[in-house]
C-alpha cells in the first residue's frame, strides 16, 4: 500500500520556523486518507498534532499549535507539509505522519489506533 517519509526537521531557536513534509508517493489511498501528524518527546505520550483530510482538504489542529502550525498539501505530488511557526521549546520532539484508509474526524483524527502506515520520523529541535 506504500510508504510514507518525512523531512524537513531540525534545529531551530525559539520562535523559528520549519516545514516537514510527509511524502506518501506511493501510497494507494492518499486522495481518500487521514494524514495525521503526530508528536512524541522523551519520556512524553505521542500525540496528535495536527490532521488533513486529502479528500474535504479539512484540517485539524492541536488546541497547542492552533495559530502557529499550518497544514497544506501538494495533491500532485501526494505530499503533506507541515509549517511550523513561532516554534517554542515544548514543540521539540520527533514527528511522525500516519496516514489511514479513511476520512478524518473531529473525534478520532488525532488518536493513533486506526493509522495504519507510519513514517520514520523527523527530529525537531527547538532551543531557547
Amino acid at each position: 500500500h506504500g510508504e510514507l517519509v518525512e523531512s524537513g526537521g531540525g534545529s531551530v531557536e525559539t520562535g523559528g520556523s520549519l516545514r516537514l513534509s510527509c511524502a506518501a508517493s506511493t501510497y494507494t489511498h492518499y486522495y481518500s486518507s487521514c494524514i495525521t501528524w503526530f508528536r512524541q518527546a522523551p519520556g512524553e505520550e505521542r500525540e496528535g498534532v495536527a490532521a488533513f483530510d486529502t479528500f474535504t482538504v479539512q484540517t485539524y489542529y492541536a488546541d497547542s499549535v492552533k495559530g502557529r502550525l499550518t497544514l497544506s498539501q501538494d495533491a500532485m505530488k501526494k505530499t503533506v507539509y507541515l509549517q511550523m511557526n513561532n516554534l517554542k521549546a515544548e514543540d521539540s520532539a520527533m514527528y511522525y505522519c500516519a496516514a489511514r484508509n479513511s476520512r478524518c474526524s473531529s473525534g478520532s483524527w488525532s488518536r493513533q489506533a486506526g493509522f495504519d502506515y507510519w513514517g520514520q520520523g523527523t527530529q525537531v529541535a527547538v532551543s531557547s
